[in-house]
């Protein structure tokens, strides 16, 4: 046993310092400094379309007949799917937990600077689709790399795909999801008769069982599903949270100034390190809206369109929804109850107590009902991004295979420890963002060029109907 015991710290220990040297200053430059400087290049448009794109979101540019599986809306829903989610409400408390309040500040950053990145990596998922094996069309970083930069510079797409089967894998979701059922339902019932580990082993198989019923479908049932399930989870969370904050609405401002604060001096963090507090911020907005990691542009590249910059415009929106919006909410219910303050809960607990307090047993079932969703929704969504970078890399006959794989991983995400799931998956994000931003960067001309053809048609069309 206490082999066991010392086996799981080693590997505990490695995963831990395999993330932190990931994210390391050279990929925050490259994150944060690549979501500047497509800000700043593009003059931003994705501020200064955002009417157009909520226009385009809607449906009224749909036609039946452009190439591609699934309707724009249900391309950003596929995307959200999978980053509003879990991300949202424990990867804030995480956050919170490592970073103190000031990381939410810098999750603000990268959302904002990440709306931009948004808009060129899936400008260019459509600019660049490529053709699997069986000459269907495709869209993502492995494809815009290889089609875009040249076959040269496939080994990149290959170093993302690889990173992607591992970091699309829902372990998180899995295991945050089976603790909270844990904390709310089978410790309070007296259910957990024998160990843990195998009440956890139960709700894995069943998640498994769920998701296994709609990702076997393709990406036209998960774009079907998604769309009718984010939406509805999105409301139902941000009115519980909008609720407590209205119920404590004189404390806010005095929680936004701490957050500031905090931001800058990491008054929160052991030693006073703002590094830390940054590094954080940028950690879990990665992990919470993924702009620069290139998933997004897997779901987006699936789209149905003829014009790359309305993808663009679309999937920018993600960012602005899934951190600005719905992890404000999140963070601001978490340090409104004050019990983040030497707490030394962690992860879905943390939100689930927080919401508890304020709200009481509603509040807890609440939760308990957007927690479920959130990380279905999300375990749905990362399973096609999976079985993309499997078909990009073995063959679109091997993503039945991997489905299966990601099937049994959700069991094994349910066991595992939340501090090694986190690493693994931190570290995988952070190699396929090198791959996804230098290949945008470079490709970043071809973007603004298609930019300029649409948006001087757009001004056209627009006179002939004035």
């Amino acid at each position: 046993m206490n082999d066991q015991s010392g086996l799981i710290e080693v590997l505990d220990k490695l995963a831990a310092d395999f993330a932190n040297f990931m994210w390391g200053t050279p990929l925050l430059i490259l994150m944060i400094g690549g979501g500047l400087y497509f800000t700043i290049y593009c003059r931003f448009i994705p501020f200064r379309y955002f009417k157009h794109a909520i226009n385009i979101l809607r449906g009224k540019y749909d036609r039946d007949d452009d190439p591609g599986d699934i309707t724009h809306f249900q391309a950003l829903s596929s995307a959200l799917a999978s980053t509003v989610g879990m991300g949202n409400i424990s990867g804030v408390a995480i956050a919170i937990y490592m970073g103190g309040p000031g990381a939410l500040f810098w999750m603000w950053v990268s959302a904002i600077v990440g709306m931009s990145t948004k808009f060129f990596t899936c400008t260019l998922s459509i600019l660049y689709r490529g053709k699997d094996d069986r000459g269907n069309i495709q869209g993502g970083p492995m494809y815009y790399i290889e089609t875009g930069l040249g076959p040269k510079y496939r080994p990149l797409g290959i170093v993302f795909s690889i990173a992607g089967l591992v970091g699309c894998l829902s372990l998180f979701q899995a295991n945050q999801l089976t603790q909270i059922i844990r904390d709310a339902i089978f410790i309070p019932s007296g259910l957990f008769l024998v160990t843990p580990i195998y009440g956890n082993l139960v709700v894995g198989v069943i998640i498994a069982i769920l998701v296994a019923s709609v990702i076997f479908g393709g990406i036209k049932r998960i774009g079907l599903v998604a769309s009718r399930l984010v939406p509805v989870m999105v409301a139902l969370y941000m009115f519980a949270g909008l609720f407590i904050l209205l119920k404590n609405v004189t404390a806010v401002p005095s929680l936004f100034m701490l957050i500031f604060r905090d931001a800058f001096t990491g008054d929160a963090v052991a030693g006073g390190a703002v590094g830390v507090v940054i590094i954080t911020g940028v950690r879990r907005a990665a992990f919470s809206n993924e702009a620069g990691i290139g998933t997004e542009a897997m779901a987006h590249g699936a789209a149905k369109t003829n014009e790359p910059v309305r993808e663009g415009l679309v999937a920018m929106m993600g960012p602005f929804i899934d951190t600005i919006v719905v992890c404000t909410v999140t963070a601001i219910v978490i340090l409104t109850s004050g019990i983040w303050q030497g707490n030394v809960a962690n992860g879905v607990t943390l939100t689930t107590q927080a919401f508890t307090q304020e709200l009481g047993g509603v509040g807890q079932l609440l939760l308990l009902v957007s927690v479920f969703t959130f990380s279905i929704s999300t375990m749905i969504g990362y399973s096609y991004y999976g079985c993309k970078c499997a078909g990009y890399l073995f063959g679109s006959r091997w993503k039945g295979v991997y489905n299966g794989v990601y099937v049994i991983s959700l069991v094994i995400g349910a066991v595992v420890s939340i501090d090694m799931v986190i690493n693994i998956l931190d570290g995988m994000f952070a190699i396929m963002a090198i791959p996804t931003m230098t290949s945008t960067i470079l490709l970043s001309p071809k973007v603004m060029a298609e930019a300029r053809r649409y948006f001087a048609k757009l001004k056209v069309q627009e006179k002939v109907k004035a």
